[in-house]
């Protein structure tokens, strides 16, 4: 069956995902429009084709124990020299993504991956492009504001023409595309929380 690429991230919802989207193909980004608007759970990660399966029924389990908690974007960051990365930073739900990516990555799971720098969620608005459109992004977006309620993450493959294409959502509390485990040993399936 061969490998596929993956990746786990939150959508950014409408109509700030459009709107964030736009302005990252204005800077002269061109993966702009085959990246939906995000912020990472799981970097993009080679996977056996095979394993679709477990990975769903992870994501699932990971979901069905989680809750909806606030997300806020404010202001703009980068991670440049070390990384080529203008981003829109997220001021609130941090800790509920970083409680995510763990579990995502946990290494009793089917996509464990080491990161190649400590995780930071983020939302990236220009990304590999010349220092002078970079430093437009950073600018023209230091006053942006967006803020939702976090209800999902979803599952995504890269194709063969490189855009990012949704296989599946995990929603907070449901059961989302696979069984959900049944508590055990008088453990609430809910215990964990991503409040901060």
């Amino acid at each position: 069956m061969g490998t596929v690429t993956l990746g786990v991230s939150i959508a950014v919802p409408e109509p700030y995902g459009s709107l964030l989207q736009e302005r990252r193909a204005s800077f002269g980004d061109p993966a702009a429009y085959g990246i939906p608007t995000h912020v990472t759970l799981l970097p993009p990660t080679e996977a056996e084709a095979a394993d679709l399966p477990a990975v769903e029924r992870h994501l699932a389990q990971i979901a069905t124990g989680g809750r909806p908690f606030p997300m806020r974007l404010s202001g703009t960051g980068t991670f440049r020299p070390l990384s080529p990365v203008v981003f829109v930073q997220v001021v609130e739900g941090a800790s509920a993504c970083s409680w995510l990516q763990k579990r995502v990555r946990d290494a009793s799971g089917p996509l464990m991956c080491e990161l190649q720098f400590p995780y930071h969620p983020h939302v990236t608005v220009a990304h590999g492009i010349a220092e002078e459109a970079m430093d437009r992004a950073y600018a023209e977006l230091s006053d942006y504001e967006a803020s939702w309620t976090c209800g999902s993450f979803a599952l995504y493959e890269q194709g063969p023409d490189a855009v990012w294409r949704k296989i599946n959502e995990f929603p907070f509390g449901a059961e989302g595309s696979a069984p959900a485990v049944p508590a055990q040993g008088g453990c609430s399936v809910d215990e964990p929380s991503l409040q901060p």
